[in-house]
């Protein structure tokens, strides 16, 4: 089948790395890892980040003139798709282009990773929310990477809608080989984009934490970079060379960096679930993180690392210090994560899902 794929928020060829983009390029290969042929359609980002009802009417008014543009290229013989998926739709980037084409051409329409807020109906963004319950209203399909967004989408989808979970996933790199290097001290890492809001939030939370943790024989690295970088390194200061900012890395950086690291930090405030968490997880690295959105299925908790209550600095400190303390029971949990990634979060395991559902679809 020939899959066409939309990604409204971010496209996959996108200059900045994010969270949003792996996932985006994660499920074209699994699609593509399944046999299927993976097309692009369009590079339309419809993100409106303020809430500015005159910039999201303009942007629906271009996705209607690129679904035109589009369908006309069908008509005239350019291959046409047998289902549309479109990636992550909420109301700050809904899709303006895959219910058209898909109601025009005749296929299914498949959502991957969907949420409804509607305290935005009648706000600022009420028209990126009443596109997306459009959206929905269409789907043949919605595919959940996040179980804790599916109790609000259920009102809004249409009889018989397939529901179909997914666990989050990635192309598995070999497993880990030697033991890591010893080190007089343990070291963190710490991967994000540094951005106002939750990240910052996050970023905030984990300084805090290492405050009441300073006694112990720790060492933080932190990968990534934005706007809210200057912001983020005041927030860090106090702890001198202790924290090394090492900026944007590509994934071959990452996974060298992964590859030296003792613990993954990352608090996670309001994340979905977090890709840098799975590609930690999957280079055997344990993990210290919050328990937010589907991070728990991700992190096995007490297996594969330990979970943080949500926005407790406490409870992070504390978790994050025994850690620290018992490099047994890090060895134990780092062998376990890359087991659990083997298991539950490899592209075999999306391509089938995906592949099975497809073909429901399509019969």
């Amino acid at each position: 089948m020939r899959i066409a794929v939309y990604a409204p928020l971010k496209p996959p060829d996108d200059p900045t790395p994010s969270g949003d983009r792996r996932v985006a390029r994660a499920l074209g290969a699994a699609i593509a890892h399944a046999g299927h042929t993976v097309d692009w359609p369009s590079r339309l980002r419809s993100f409106d980040r303020r809430g500015d009802p005159l910039r999201q009417a303009r942007l629906a008014r271009l996705g209607a003139r690129v679904s035109s543009r589009l369908l006309r290229g069908y008509a005239g013989g350019k291959p046409r798709p047998d289902l549309w998926l479109t990636y992550h739709l909420y109301y700050k980037a809904p899709d303006h282009l895959g219910p058209p084409i898909a109601r025009r051409l005749g296929i299914p329409y498949v959502v991957a990773e969907a949420s409804v807020a509607m305290k935005r109906a009648g706000g600022a963004w009420d028209i990126g929310h009443r596109a997306v319950l459009d959206a929905l209203s269409h789907a043949r399909a919605v595919v959940s990477l996040n179980p804790r967004d599916d109790a609000a989408l259920d009102a809004h989808l249409a009889a018989g809608c397939a529901r179909v979970a997914l666990a989050p996933f990635m192309a598995l790199s070999p497993p880990p080989g030697a033991r890591r290097p010893e080190a007089a001290h343990v070291r963190l890492l710490a991967v994000a984009m540094m951005r106002p809001g939750d990240k910052a939030r996050s970023f905030a939370l984990l300084a805090q934490a290492l405050t009441r943790i300073e006694d112990r024989p720790w060492r933080l690295r932190i990968a990534g970079d934005g706007e809210a970088r200057a912001v983020v390194e005041a927030m860090f200061a106090r702890f001198g060379d202790r924290v090394t900012f090492l900026g944007l890395r590509d994934e071959t950086d990452l996974a060298a960096d992964l590859a030296t690291a003792d613990i993954f930090v990352w608090p996670a405030i309001n994340e979905a679930f977090g890709m840098a968490l799975l590609e930690a997880q999957a280079a055997g690295v344990p993990a210290v993180a919050g328990d937010f959105g589907a991070v728990g299925s991700i992190l096995a908790d007490g297996e594969t690392g330990l979970l943080a209550g949500p926005d407790s600095t406490a409870d992070f400190a504390d978790k994050l210090a025994r850690l620290i303390d018992d490099a047994d029971l890090r060895a134990r949990m780092g062998r376990a994560a890359r087991a659990k990634a083997e298991r539950a979060h490899g592209i075999d395991v999306a391509a089938r899902e995906l592949d099975a559902l497809f073909r429901r679809l399509a019969a």
